[in-house]
């Protein structure tokens, strides 16, 4: 390597090695954060607790109670976009995003304790469930 280039590459090393200067432009909406968080939590609650209602008022089918969940759950995460954008906060995408994904963890936990506390085909007749 002739003795020229090394000037340059080792100027160049060093300039492209500096941490950058420049601030990262700061979101005013997070996608994590503590208002996600609330978002996540008050929909998993909303669709548990729909779904649980629903159990123990005798509605049948798992997937009538979670048609029940889910849309207490979403309808009041779109209500409160719709108003957000109606003037009384500010509207994102974002927490919409983790009202699903809250319905759904909250949906998911209420199947798998339905499926975990219900008696089995065997339990409810007396004899062998049938083979498939």
């Amino acid at each position: 390597m002739s003795r020229r280039l090394v000037a340059p590459i080792v100027l160049a090393a060093l300039v492209t090695a500096l941490p950058a200067r420049a601030d990262p432009p700061s979101d005013p909406d997070p996608f994590f954060g503590r208002d996600k968080a609330l978002h996540f939590g008050f929909s998993a609650a909303l669709a548990g607790g729909a779904y649980g209602a629903s159990a123990l008022y005798g509605l049948d089918g798992r997937a009538n109670r979670v048609a029940v969940g889910m849309a207490v759950a979403l309808g009041a995460g779109y209500t409160k976009e719709i108003l957000d954008a109606a003037g009384f906060g500010t509207p994102s995408w974002k927490d919409f995003a983790w009202d699903l994904l809250g319905t759904a963890v909250g949906l998911g936990v209420s199947v798998a304790i339905d499926y975990a506390l219900s008696p089995s085909p065997t339990e409810k007749s007396g004899r062998p469930a049938p083979a498939r």
